[in-house]
């Protein structure tokens, strides 16, 4: 990866022949913070585990994710290994509260999470990400769904830029669902942004980002890391796991889903491994972030990393797209 603020590459490579290219893949930590599904400590941390095994070097979380939890085990797993091997990310925009919805104290977990894109919550959140990452440093942190572009110019982008400069992090963006503000932010923030992170919106079934935000990004030199390329588990299983943007899939996009299944089958390729690689197909896209819950679902992602698909298919899949973006519920 090539990002402004001179991270060359963002993930350090693995060793060996069991592993992922490392400058391509992430872990996603969402889901070993009980994302949807209870998730036990000694699990997590096998995961964890098994990603570092198989050469995966870049590791994304957030205080949001398990009001805390996803952290905390990450920090947990990592203990011991050395620092300068991993590229830590994480992110700022919330704060982690009780059941009262009282903030926790720094560093602890909570049953919440709520808003706040100030400058000292900023600083209190990264505070607290710290010390449940036992680091003293991230190496990307990212503004966490901030739908209020003007708040987060005004308090959070510029708290971003202070910490960057002190070398607390290393770069800093915007992650996001919808594209419209992230776009925005790469416009208005333009040579400032290190990087953005689009989730679910450059996938196999949506491709929203290649319209504006990509393009915008690539003209500013901002980096991109695509995030969601399950868009939440149709394109992981359209019959186990027919969902999309965490709600049900429509008939449509479980049909389109399921097509592309079956295209797949055919060429001899199973649908998540053509979704993990297909963003790295798109221009401007560095990496690829995919969750994982369990050692077998790393491996899911990391065997897609040396998987031949065959251009014929990328072609097929490509027909199967949906043409409409998808819109605000």
């Amino acid at each position: 990866m090539a990002f402004r603020a001179g991270l060359r590459p963002l993930t350090p490579a693995g060793d060996g022949p069991d592993t992922v290219a490392a400058s391509s893949f992430g872990l996603g930590c969402a889901p070993i913070g009980n994302l949807f599904t209870p998730v036990a400590q000694g699990d997590a941390e096998a995961t964890v585990g098994r990603a570092l095994e198989r050469g995966v070097r870049f590791f994304d979380t957030a205080p949001h994710y398990g009001a805390g939890v996803s952290e905390q085990r990450l920090g947990a797993a990592l203990a011991g290994v050395d620092r300068d091997s991993v590229v830590l990310a994480t992110k700022i925009g919330r704060t982690i509260v009780d059941a009262g919805g009282v903030s926790v104290p720094t560093g602890g977990t909570g049953t919440g999470t709520v808003g706040d894109l100030s400058r000292d919550g900023v600083l209190r959140s990264l505070e607290g990400s710290l010390e449940r990452l036992r680091t003293d440093r991230v190496d990307l942190l990212y503004l966490h769904d901030p739908e209020d572009v003007d708040a987060a110019l005004r308090g959070a982008l510029p708290a971003l830029l202070e910490l960057r400069d002190q070398g607390v992090v290393r770069a800093v963006g915007v992650g996001m669902v919808w594209t419209e503000p992230v776009a925005r932010f790469v416009r208005e923030a333009a040579g400032v942004l290190d990087v953005v992170m689009p989730a679910g919106r450059v996938t196999l079934l949506d491709r929203t980002a290649l319209d504006d935000l990509l393009p915008a990004a690539r003209e500013r030199g901002v980096g991109v890391i695509a995030a969601g390329v399950y868009n939440s588990g149709v394109l992981a299983d359209p019959v186990a796991a027919p969902f999309f943007d965490y709600h049900p899939a429509s008939p449509d996009q479980v049909d389109r889903a399921l097509s592309m299944a079956a295209a797949c089958e055919a060429a001899g390729v199973d649908l998540p491994t053509a979704a993990a690689r297909y963003p790295l197909r798109v221009p401007g896209v560095e990496a690829v972030v995919v969750g994982a819950r369990t050692p077998a679902e790393v491996d899911v992602f990391a065997d897609a990393a040396d998987a031949v698909v065959p251009d014929p298919l990328w072609a097929e899949l490509d027909a199967i797209a949906a043409p409409a973006p998808a819109t605000r519920p």
